[in-house]
């Protein structure tokens, strides 16, 4: 009768995370929205003593907020229907520095991740690369700037160039850590039944490193932002970077600030995008994790 009594019936053993399931899905879109709120509340909170106190000041160094969104409006965003409401110099600005960041963002990432799974499968490479990347990631991109100048001249390659060296070292050094880190037993197990070389990196070592290297890539693209404006600075005719430039120049601080707010838009939309991605191909690990939690 005890051993009856104390077995659960298995309707009910298999319904409960069913059920736990079914309540957590809606129970987490209200968080996400309530934190949504949230943030946007603080941001609205501090725009309107932004307004309040420029106003008061009425420093032309530090204009309102609402004077900077009328800016990046007319200089940005005015534009017709059929190009997305872009002006004519949103999309000569846009056009390169988008162009300059993706490339070298994406050489960044290709060569980080092939390097990292090399570096990282042999030990005994890691132990002879390991003082020459410590050394290469010390190095602060910015000052490399001049030699990138001597090598490729002004332009997109100098450019390219300098956001690549800057944003590899995230990606290569995490895919290192992620490649060195996969379970010796899973290994094993896939010697065991014959999956051997480029299988066995498409199915063991890549998916099992995928968390660090996404990683690595999110925050890389921050950089790469950061190195975009950077290369833009110095000589360059053409980008956000030169906008800025040239308002800082002519003293138009409206279409300065613009500038800026329009980089952390574009880097908030960035890393939006990159969290969708980054949930849709690591779905199984965020779900293992809830799971465990």
């Amino acid at each position: 009768m005890s051993v009856l009594t104390s077995e659960r019936p298995s309707g009910e053993h298999h319904g409960a995370p069913v059920g736990r399931a079914r309540r957590g899905a809606p129970a987490l879109g209200l968080a996400i929205l309530t934190g949504g709120a949230a943030r946007l509340w603080l941001v609205a909170l501090l725009a309107a003593g932004w307004e309040i106190g420029t106003r008061v000041a009425k420093d032309p160094f530090f204009p309102p907020p609402s004077t900077i969104m009328r800016a990046l409006h007319e200089i940005w965003f005015s534009g017709p229907v059929t190009q997305l409401f872009l002006t004519d110099k949103a999309i000569d600005d846009f056009r390169p520095s988008f162009i300059n960041l993706f490339g070298g963002w994406a050489l960044a990432a290709v060569g980080g991740v092939v390097l990292g799974i090399v570096i990282g499968r042999s030990q005994a490479v890691g132990d002879v690369l390991d003082p020459l990347l410590q050394f290469g990631r010390s190095i602060p991109p910015p000052t490399l700037i001049p030699f990138f100048i001597v090598v490729f001249d002004l332009g997109t390659p100098m450019q390219v160039a300098t956001i690549a060296f800057g944003v590899v070292w995230p990606v290569l050094l995490n895919t290192i850590e992620g490649v060195r880190t996969v379970d010796s037993l899973q290994l094993q197990t896939a010697q065991v039944f014959g999956i051997t070389g480029a299988q066995r990196l498409r199915r063991i070592i890549l998916p099992a490193s995928a968390p660090k290297i996404f990683a690595g890539l999110r925050v890389s693209l921050g950089f790469a932002l950061i190195l975009m404006v950077i290369s833009e600075l110095i000589g360059s005719t053409t980008g956000i970077g030169a906008h800025l430039i040239n308002s800082q120049q002519s003293l138009e601080m409206p279409e300065m600030w613009a500038g800026i707010a329009a980089l952390g838009i574009l880097g908030c939309l960035f890393n939006a995008v990159f969290v969708l991605v980054e949930r849709r191909f690591l779905a199984w690990h965020h779900g293992a994790r809830r799971l465990d939690s």
